[in-house]
């Protein structure tokens, strides 16, 4: 079905942004089915792209190719062979059996996330038109793989604004939630029902790994640590402490477990549970100090309308970081807020050090790891910021 588009709104397809927003339709002749397949025109009758249709979003249609060919299974099949042969490419998989295998718009397939954990894969469908394909890029999946288990995450908060319901639990084979994985030969048990995200954080792993070069010797403060991927890293690089601090009592359990996983100290490990607001504040008052201060929170501002709000708290808390760093300490910290983007981040934090009184450097810029891609045309896909400070 062809959707029309108002005059010189094709400007952001010719540069290959797979969104259409409401605002740039000028026709629909008939409302198609939300997840179908339609035709984007420009306003001169020009075949533009080939699009899902999503009636309830904002985003009316996002794209699945720029050239006029059939969207079926042999288009999925196509799609998903280039995003796993990307990921062997890259090697990813010779240093883990945990890796994202596809990631949506970045790899021409928006609104599909699949991850791999172990021999199950664990889809997440965000959008209307990955809902529509669903099944059938299921099959695809299994057969292109060779893997049997599909557990199905399908429930952010995005899914609404998609007129979709929140769906989770198993899609194909066995009903498995929980299971171990190793990264850079340490080993995690993820919980694939209730674990963040889709059960961990696998942006983060090379960050993970940079943090266990950087620990040995020093005592560690990992802020927002969720199940341990920091602390059991820096454990692991000889850290002569390590204090996980979460608001969970849950996640704290399993960082413990992941610790003792990989026989690690336990006499250098410590878990508090608490705010890390109130917490980073009564160590502040208790003169407390850290060689190295991990910030890894959540996201404070999922879209722009929230960056003001989110700048002060990313603030507050690497403000009280600087403070709690001992003279030659290293403060790694972190946004995966997509609102804030790199240059205010790096901007909050040198606001955070001159309030703090403190001088500050930047050794190292960190980014999601290489299985999460930003396609060209599409910087959105750009989200998580780190940066490597070293106190004067």
């Amino acid at each position: 079905m062809p959707i029309l588009l108002k005059p010189g709104r094709e400007k952001s397809l010719l540069r290959r942004h797979p969104w259409i927003f409401s605002g740039a339709i000028q026709n629909v002749d008939e409302e198609p089915a939300s997840g179908s397949t339609v035709d984007l025109l420009s306003f001169n009758k020009h075949f533009l792209a080939r699009a899902s249709y999503s009636p309830h979003s904002q985003i009316r249609a996002r794209i699945w190719t720029f050239d006029d060919e059939p969207v079926d299974k042999e288009f999925f099949r196509k799609r998903i062979r280039s995003s796993l042969a990307t990921r062997h490419s890259l090697l990813v998989p010779q240093h883990t059996d945990a890796l994202r295998l596809i990631y949506a718009e970045s790899d021409n397939l928006p609104g599909l996330i699949v991850d791999r954990y172990g021999d199950v894969l664990v889809l997440q469908s965000l959008t209307a038109g990955s809902e529509f394909w669903k099944e059938t890029i299921a099959d695809v999946l299994l057969e292109e793989t060779g893997l049997k288990n599909i557990y199905e995450r399908s429930d952010a908060d995005v899914r609404e604004l998609e007129g979709l319901p929140s769906i989770a639990g198993t899609l194909r084979g066995s009903s498995i939630t929980q299971l171990p994985i190793t990264e850079h030969n340490l080993k995690f048990n993820i919980n694939l029902q209730s674990g963040h995200k889709t059960g961990f954080y696998l942006d983060q792993r090379a960050n993970r790994q940079r943090v266990r070069e950087l620990a040995k010797d020093r005592d560690v403060l990992d802020c927002f640590c969720y199940t341990g991927g920091f602390s059991v890293n820096a454990l692991s690089g000889g850290a002569m402490s390590v204090l996980s601090v979460d608001s969970s009592a849950d996640a704290l359990e399993l960082c413990k477990e992941n610790a003792a996983l990989n026989d690690l100290p336990t006499d250098r490990h410590t878990t508090l549970e608490g705010d890390v607001f109130h917490l980073l504040r009564k160590f502040r008052d208790e003169a407390r100090s850290f060689d190295m201060i991990i910030l890894d929170p959540p996201k404070f501002a999922p879209t722009s309308a929230q960056v003001d709000k989110a700048a002060r708290a990313y603030k507050d808390i690497n403000l009280l970081a600087f403070k709690l760093l001992r003279p030659g300490g290293i403060l790694v910290t972190f946004s995966c807020s997509g609102g804030v983007d790199a240059a205010l981040f790096q901007k909050i934090i040198a606001g955070s050090a001159l309030d703090a009184g403190v001088d500050a450097q930047i050794v190292e810029h960190l980014s999601q790891a290489a299985d999460h891609p930003v396609l060209l045309s599409f910087p959105e896909g750009t989200y998580l910021k780190g940066l490597v400070c070293v106190r004067g």
